[in-house]
């Protein structure tokens, strides 16, 4: 029986307190093809005494305990993959081969990566004669985004679970049912009732409701810049610790000593991959000026050739944006684009050719592209890449650094140790260099208006963590 009207809290598979429902849209068919309930304050309400209630026991667990759950909670998601796969592919569009190995796979990652984590972490130390004890801050809310849904989930519970905490989990309304069919695995892997609750609903109804309830120690946000910001003032109220993976607008330093053509190739390629639905993706590539026409034409030969299409066909790089307003957003950015003085390089306005229904995007390159202009400022979150030309080394990272955001950065040369030296310039959480490979291990997080905090291995399990000093304790 389908769990997709229910809510899970205190151990059970609940209907919420008043009766609402919400369409679930393929963006593929722009239809409906299935709902969920809407929770509402009460509903809230009901799951964080759940949370509270659990929290003395499971807070008081081993790190043994806790790894037991986390290792049976990764041995039914293993079993569930391909369930995931498929509602992430119904629910974001996302090509089944994507949905599979990047999407499912993600979530699979932080799993492994923070059971081992929690093997190795120091929860206790001795300073002299004080004791730190680090202990699982209490009842966290969850609030996680549609673009990366079981990445962010998993990237939240588990590092809650592992600092022993007890948490309500709000899912994207937009993409809701890999966090159910998420839900479902847990209850399989037997957590205690209560230490994992899962509403569904909109920021309004239940994400705010959660941001500031009094029973909630601790809010865990990723999504936009401006709902973070919401997420933040409502929490203010109670003074709870607030962490957040905002918006990003993330440069990408193509160096005169790079191979260039192949840095060009992998940066709109990577700028493009999950439709363009990635807070960190590399949208404002930077290039020598004297080089930018050869950019120009690279990226619009590897953006002509990227094929979107239907997420089930073989052979699709790119499936459609997640809806109807993520879809109208991105033309309207690519139309400011071209009025503001861009030079339209490849795709441009309306949907690719041959595809008339779906919320599809035709790949597009701007080159051209001043630093002032609004597709430089602003979070397209789309297939949409801005080139733009740099006179100098210091001019290049001057622009980089120019941004309200510091979530990520590229940066790409053949000498290591000149890579190296750019890369300390810029101001944002994480700094690639030459398209290194995912590092689960490494802080994930922003400066600046793409948040605080970092998620990621040991680096979350300290978010979720209060520290305690014991003085006069001697020695143990």
């Amino acid at each position: 029986m389908s769990n997709h009207l229910k809510f899970y809290i205190d151990g059970q598979w609940v209907d919420p307190v008043a009766p609402a429902t919400l369409d679930v849209v393929n963006p593929a068919t722009e239809e409906a093809y299935t709902r969920i309930s809407t929770g509402s304050a009460a509903d809230v309400d009901k799951a964080v005494k759940a949370a509270r209630r659990a929290f003395p026991a499971f807070t008081r667990t081993t790190r043994e305990q806790r790894l037991g759950h986390l290792k049976r909670i990764l041995e039914t998601y293993m079993k569930r993959t391909e369930d995931i796969a498929k509602a992430v592919s119904d629910e974001m569009g996302a090509p089944m081969a994507w949905a599979r190995n990047a999407q499912a796979a993600a979530g699979m990652a932080h799993l492994k990566t923070t059971i081992r984590a929690l093997e190795k972490f120091r929860f206790e130390e001795q300073r002299g004669e004080t004791r730190v004890v680090r202990e699982g801050i209490g009842v966290v809310g969850l609030i996680t985004p549609w673009n990366w849904p079981l990445n962010q989930i998993v990237c939240k519970v588990a590092p809650a679970i592992a600092a022993g905490c007890t948490m309500v989990l709000k899912p994207s309304e937009v993409a809701p049912i890999s966090g159910i069919v998420f839900s479902e695995i847990v209850d399989e892997a037997g957590l205690p009732a209560g230490v994992y609750n899962m509403i569904n609903g909109n920021g309004p109804s239940v994400g705010q409701v959660i941001a500031g309830h009094k029973g909630v120690d601790m809010v865990s946000f990723t999504g936009s810049t401006r709902a973070g910001i919401i997420v933040a003032k409502t929490a203010a109220d109670t003074v709870k610790r607030v962490s957040q993976e905002l918006g990003g607008k993330s440069p990408n330093i193509i160096l005169r000593d790079a191979d260039f053509a192949a840095a060009v190739r992998s940066g709109v390629q990577s700028c493009f991959s999950n439709s363009g639905q990635s807070c960190n993706a590399p949208t404002r590539m930077l290039v020598p000026r004297e080089r930018h026409d050869e950019a120009l034409a690279v990226a619009k030969k590897t953006a002509e050739a990227t094929k979107v299409g239907d997420p089930k066909a073989e052979g699709v790089h790119l499936g459609p944006v997640v809806s109807e307003v993520q879809f109208n957003k991105i033309q309207q950015l690519i139309e400011t684009g071209i009025r503001e003085g861009a030079r339209l390089v490849a795709g441009g306005p309306g949907r690719p050719e041959g595809l008339n229904r779906g919320y599809y995007v035709r790949p597009t390159v701007f080159g051209n592209v001043s630093n002032d202009m609004t597709i430089a400022r602003e979070e397209i979150f789309g297939p949409v890449i801005a080139i733009m030309p740099y006179d100098s080394e210091e001019n290049a990272i001057e622009i980089a650094n120019d941004t309200d955001y510091g979530l990520a950065a590229y940066v790409q040369s053949g000498d290591i140790d000149h890579a190296r030296s750019v890369a300390r310039e810029l101001r944002a959480g994480q700094v690639k260099i030459n398209s290194p490979a995912w590092d689960t291990f490494a802080p994930f997080g922003g400066y600046k208006q793409s948040g605080n905090g970092r998620e990621y291995a040991d680096w979350a399990i300290h978010d979720f963590l209060e520290v305690k000093g014991i003085l006069g304790h001697g020695a143990p």
